[in-house]
């Protein structure tokens, strides 16, 4: 009995001893393992919180944007701008009426630049056209000069006079100019072949030039001059 006994208070001694060598060990291995669940659950909001802050960038729509350029362009018609359906289409008649006359004022242009040639040179050959002889070659050279001027002259002057007009247009600056000098060259124009053909005539029957035949030369010479005057004023700007 009495080692019973010493054998049960040993075995008491030895559970004491071990019951108190386990009992500081647990709170420290609880503490440790909550530690790192607390550690877990404060960084899981801050990755959260995280997370949600970079995924939740503000976005807006392009079509909200305040200076966004639109993707389709919308240009003002005609009608925005004050022009009437029957104002923009035109006037077809009134067109085609400005494009002959243009088409027709060109080829007199040219013409008239043309005639400038014989024109210039039938003055210069008029030195020589009144000698003595009864028939020399600068005076045919001279009356073969005038005829050409006056062909080229006439024939620039029929598509300025048949250029149909376009109502409601004004004539002013250099054209109204130019049809001022016509005035003058038209009707020179015309006297001065018929003054020299009398002059002619009077050379080649050994006469002297008398009468209003003098007047051919003085006639010739206003006529040159009003009609360079016109071809300056539509071909140099002033």
């Amino acid at each position: 009995m009495i080692q019973l006994r010493i054998a049960a208070l040993i075995g008491f001694c030895l559970f004491a001893l071990l019951s108190a060598a386990q009992t500081p060990d647990t709170p420290t291995s609880s503490q440790d393992a909550q530690k790192p669940a607390a550690a877990q659950d404060q960084k899981a909001p801050d990755s959260q919180d995280k997370t949600q802050s970079g995924s939740q960038k503000p976005t807006t729509p392009p079509g909200d944007l305040p200076n966004a350029p639109s993707s389709s362009k919308t240009e003002p018609s005609l009608e925005d701008l004050g022009f009437s359906a029957s104002q923009a289409q035109g006037d077809l008649k009134r067109q085609a009426l400005l494009d002959k006359r243009t088409h027709m004022l060109k080829i007199h242009q040219r013409l008239g630049l043309i005639a400038a040639i014989p024109i210039t040179a039938s003055v210069i050959t008029s030195l020589n056209a009144g000698g003595k002889g009864t028939s020399t070659a600068s005076r045919d050279l001279h009356a073969a000069l005038g005829g050409l001027a006056g062909d080229l002259y006439f024939a620039s002057a029929y598509y300025a006079i048949r250029a149909p007009r376009v109502p409601g247009t004004e004539t002013r600056g250099p054209i109204r100019f130019h049809k001022i000098m016509a005035w003058i060259h038209g009707p020179g124009m015309i006297a001065t072949p018929i003054l020299g053909i009398m002059a002619f005539n009077q050379k080649n029957n050994g006469e002297k030039v008398h009468g209003v035949a003098l007047a051919h030369g003085p006639v010739a010479i206003v006529t040159a001059g009003a009609f360079a005057a016109a071809l300056l004023s539509v071909s140099v700007k002033f």
